[in-house]
């Protein structure tokens, strides 16, 4: 009987995405987006902590013993997580997001986002904020995961339809909740909305940074202050990540409201419906500031 259970235990740890930490994301956004594509199978971990940027992370030892024991690795692209390029170069088991056919990413305007020696490229990351690229990315998901697992097929199509009906009820949802504050301008700390605000026609006036990593300049301050001082906006975002000084500094003295946007899913735990969550916690911050 104890050689019997020994051999089971074996099985286990060897059957393929089924394993506990099969599933390896680079970032939260898309370890959100993954869970709800292997409920009742595993639960999919994630590389960088919530509060890392991957413009200039340091992989550790310890990172390259997980990339290297992960079944399957999703990651967005060289563009947003360089370190992972020449580890994950030549792989299999690798899905990249930025490489998906036909992916609707949404063109930065004018120039490429660089600076500090890295170059974000010409198309805005943050697809996990829009309704059709984040559909096509977890299609893509689901796809890969039935390649490698195929005995959980069935679960993962149900899976992939049951994320599929709640992404476009939400959707609705949050379109019918934003409709009256859509014309209120205000400002972002970066540029990271880009298809949120498309998808529900928002009256973004600009933000004070292209990057995190970078501060933002005296002449976009100026800008800002005197927009404000207008009265032309009504709330000015800051983010959980970054200290909310200068939002501070800009809207001293104006009747601008301040509210924070969180685009990285930061405060919100990993459980079944966490994507959802998420998205309607950005549409209250968005109608809470907003409103008249």
């Amino acid at each position: 009987m104890k050689r019997f259970l020994t051999a089971c235990v074996m099985v286990l740890a060897s059957t393929s995405i089924a394993h506990a930490s099969a599933v390896l994301t680079s970032i939260k956004p898309i370890q959100l987006i993954t869970l709800e594509l292997t409920k009742n199978i595993s639960k999919p971990e994630v590389l960088l902590a919530a509060n890392t940027s991957p413009h200039d992370y340091a992989l550790r030892p310890s990172d390259v013993k997980r990339l290297h024991d992960a079944k399957l690795i999703i990651w967005y692209g060289k563009d947003l997580e360089p370190f992972l390029t020449k580890v994950l170069m030549k792989r299999d088991n690798v899905l990249t997001i930025s490489e998906i056919e036909g992916l609707a990413l949404r063109e930065f305007t004018g120039h490429h986002h660089d600076h500090d020696g890295h170059d974000h490229g010409s198309h805005d990351p943050h697809f996990w904020l829009g309704y059709k690229p984040t559909l096509q990315v977890a299609e893509a998901i689901a796809e890969k995961l039935i390649q490698l697992d195929a005995d959980n097929r069935s679960q993962y199509l149900a899976n992939l339809q049951e994320f599929t009906q709640t992404l476009a009820q939400q959707n609705n949802d949050i379109a019918l909740q934003l409709k009256p504050v859509s014309g209120v301008g205000y400002y972002v700390f970066h540029d990271a909305y880009g298809y949120f605000e498309q998808d529900f026609q928002l009256n973004h006036l600009g933000y004070f940074t292209v990057s995190p990593e970078r501060k933002p300049g005296a002449k976009t301050l100026i800008n800002i202050r005197k927009t404000l001082a207008e009265e032309q906006a009504k709330c000015v975002f800051s983010e959980p990540q970054f200290t909310p000084a200068v939002v501070q500094s800009v809207t001293r003295g104006s009747n601008a409201k301040t509210g924070v946007l969180d685009p990285l899913a930061v405060d919100i735990e990993v459980t079944e419906g966490s994507y959802f969550q998420f998205k309607q916690s950005l549409a209250d911050s968005f109608s809470d500031c907003l409103v008249k």
